[in-house]
């Protein structure tokens, strides 16, 4: 082709953080495959990336503003389209304060500049306390495990996973996910390279998952109960002498205090409840304490459980008390290019600077849990939310209770959504205001690059121009209008560009755009010297800077300058953990499950990735089914305490005895939505069985795994 040429992009469809090279022509992709020079991820590619062109010129992606007329979405101008915006949120802010406005941040801000630079502003002028995201229904258990442990909620340990002989891993599925709060482009391929090396990684979930069937061994467990298991693995550790800290002697304070908890946890005491055996929690301590690197790593099945934060907390716990922890092929913390080194100590961390106005739930990292949303929509008085914000995401289908969710959301006064799409959430918008597409915007990752496990960095330009606003420009006139000021998103800009000048103590900053220039700014007052925008244009394959480095103490921001095993609540939680060892499980729960080709649920619109047999099936244990009756391929009536719904049967013995899956992100094809290819592939929505009312006490984390159900067969 005459006007053929080649990009090259990180692709913002997971954590991975690949690289790709984009065949274009004129302004359209044309074919999309991994970019083999690039200096992370060395060609590999999954489907969603080589979908890059599908995904990008969407059909039913939205080009233009729609306003609400009448019951139904049209296409405005911009101008007009903000206009509206003053006019439904102004009259709300000015008569009945910020609070009644509530603001939800959904998984895709993280994958913009637009999210890592825009937001925080955007929060600050509605001045609401009212803010929401996904990671309540994700991650927060170790932002809150993290905090307390090392004094920020964003130091996250990740696995070095190019050197370490030993990984045990709970409640994750790189081989479907391609990692989480663990940056590894092609995760599959770095596991491979440690049974390759003479290494070995153990799987722990409730099902044979991908990932477990490549594992040198999978233990099943009983959703929810990783925490019993990894109290046994750190009682085992005191009990036989194997704690040692090693390097992190003189780092580390509360020691005393965890062989104390885990006094009450012995192998024997927990392998009913998890079901793991005893000997099993034993020879896992054992084996953690004499590989010569070894680490414990979890992820979103042991965040989204009652002990979430415990669980996390005990991950680090056993990686500490091994000296896995800040130590090459253990569990190490990365440094992005574009953050700066610390100085050992800091304020710490702490939670509940604020409550929930309807159940008094505690601030965490400043946000509320998104499991009180509803709540606060639909109850009344003082400072009842009555406009809604949304910037990305789909609570609609992503929140637990999600069907009252969507009722509470017909009854607001105004709402508005940043969002390319007229989704399950966004049909309820009175505005709808779509970003542009990934070709028209740069891309650099801010938050996936401090937690990649190794260090490099990449920015990628705009291939194509743009003539409209870009997502930093919408959030910036969003800010404005929040704030009641006058003025253009090029004051904001211009303000926040000066200002990072200013504390970066410099005068100029390169880009052909503000986020480019606050980039700029970042990257040359970073880690790195000599790391700045335009080195990174000179390198569209990106620049590598090298394997995970130990950091401690520099990492630290504890008031002791030290990394804090014990905090408040501690106590509390794990006495709650022992009386929950008699509780009753006899009964049938719930678990998600994920899919390659599908991260978020707007990629259930291109066709290439949801082609083939049904994915939204409810799988279930042979002898489970059996009992009930039920065979492949009928149709079982799903009833929690919050909601019920049908779904397909699928007989696996890939699920444990007693526990049944759904996939998130399903439940397509509702009135006023405009997602032509998902609409014929609905699926159900699993979250109309999960419970708001239940959350992890010490995060606020939705509980969306272990969820109580009741199955029968439906008649016909």
């Amino acid at each position: 082709m005459a006007d053929s040429r080649t990009a090259y992009r990180t692709c913002p469809f997971c954590e991975a953080a690949c690289g790709l090279e984009l065949t274009l022509d004129g302004d359209r992709v044309t074919a999309a495959r991994g970019d083999r020079e690039h200096v992370f991820s060395h060609g590999f590619v999954c489907p969603k990336g080589a979908m890059f062109g599908q995904l990008n010129d969407d059909p039913d992606r939205l080009r233009r503003p729609l306003v609400k007329r009448g019951g139904e979405h049209v296409e405005v101008e911009w101008d007009e389209a903000f206009d509206e915006v003053a006019r439904g949120l102004r009259p709300i802010l000015d008569t009945y304060g910020p609070h009644a406005v509530a603001l939800y941040l959904g998984n895709p801000n993280v994958h913009t500049m637009a999210g890592g630079l825009y937001v925080t502003p955007l929060v600050k002028a509605l001045g609401t306390r009212n803010v929401f995201s996904a990671s309540t229904v994700d991650q927060m258990p170790k932002h809150v495990s993290s905090g307390y442990l090392f004094g920020s909620p964003l130091t996250i340990g990740v696995p070095d996973l190019d050197r370490t002989d030993l990984l045990l891993m709970l409640g994750a599925n790189p081989w479907e996910s391609n990692g989480s709060l663990a940056t590894a482009a092609d995760f599959p391929g770095r596991l491979k390279a440690i049974q390759q090396r003479g290494g070995r990684f153990i799987v722990v979930d409730p099902r044979r998952t991908r990932t477990a069937g490549h594992a040198d061994e999978h233990l099943f467990i009983r959703p929810g109960t990783d925490a019993y298991l990894l109290f046994g693995i750190v009682h085992t550790l005191f009990a036989d002498g194997l704690v040692a800290l090693g390097h992190l002697e003189p780092y580390v304070t509360g020691v005393d205090t965890v062989a104390e908890l885990a006094a009450g946890f012995a192998p024997q005491d927990v392998s009913a409840v998890c079901g793991v055996p005893a000997e099993r929690i034993r020879s896992l301590a054992h084996e953690l304490a004499a590989a010569p690197r070894a680490a414990v790593y979890g992820r979103i099945g042991t965040c989204t459980v009652e002990f979430g934060t415990l669980t996390s907390w005990l991950v680090d716990v056993i990686n500490v008390l091994t000296g896995n922890l800040d130590r090459a092929g253990g569990v190490m913390f990365p440094l992005a290019p574009h953050l700066s080194k610390g100085r050992g100590t800091g304020k710490g961390f702490r939670v509940g600077r604020w409550h929930s106005r309807v159940r008094g739930l505690p601030e965490v990292k400043g946000e509320l849990p998104v499991a009180t949303l509803a709540d606060e929509i639909e109850t009344p008085g003082d400072e009842q939310v009555r406009a809604f914000i949304t910037v990305a995401g789909n609570p609609v289908l992503s929140t637990p209770n999600s069907g009252r969710l969507d009722r509470a959301l017909s009854g607001l006064s105004f709402m508005v959504s940043v969002d390319p799409y007229l989704n399950e959430t966004t049909r309820h918008a009175d505005v709808v205001l779509p970003p542009p597409d990934a070709l028209r915007k740069g891309h650099y990752d801010f938050s996936f690059l401090a937690l990649a496990v190794r260090n490099f960095a990449a920015y990628s330009p705009p291939v194509v121009p743009f003539g409209g606003p870009d997502e930093c420009d919408i959030l910036a006139r969003l800010a404005l209008i929040a704030s009641g000021r006058e003025g253009s998103a090029d004051d904001v800009h211009e303000s926040m560009v000066r200002q990072a000048l200013s504390r970066a103590n410099l005068e100029t900053a390169s880009g052909s755009s503000p986020a480019e220039r606050l980039l700029d700014v970042a990257l040359r007052s970073g880690a790195y010297e000599g790391m700045s925008l335009d080195l990174l244009l000179a390198n569209p394959h990106g620049v590598d800077l090298g394997p995970l480095q130990p950091r401690i103490p520099e990492v630290l921001r504890t008031p002791s300058g030290k990394i804090e095993l014990s905090f408040d609540g501690l106590a509390a939680e794990t006495d709650r953990l022992r009386g929950a060892l008699d509780r009753p499980r006899d009964g049938l729960v719930l678990i998600g499950r994920r899919h390659l080709r599908s991260n978020n649920s707007w990629m259930h619109n291109v066709p290439a990735l949801v082609k083939g047999r049904d994915r939204c099936t409810l799988q279930i244990h042979p002898l489970d089914a059996a009992r009930l009756d039920l065979g492949d391929g009928d149709d079982a009536q799903v009833t929690s305490r919050a909601g019920g719904l049908a779904a397909r049967v699928e007989v696996t013995d890939t699920v444990m005895p007693g526990v049944v899956s759904l996939p998130h992100g399903w439940g397509h094809g509702q009135p006023g939505t405009r997602m032509t290819v998902a609409a014929d592939h609905p699926g159900v929505n699993s979250n109309i069985l999960t419970d708001e009312t239940t959350v992890d006490p010490l995060s606020g984390n939705s509980v969306l795994n272990g969820i109580p159900v009741e199955i029968k067969a439906l008649a016909g």
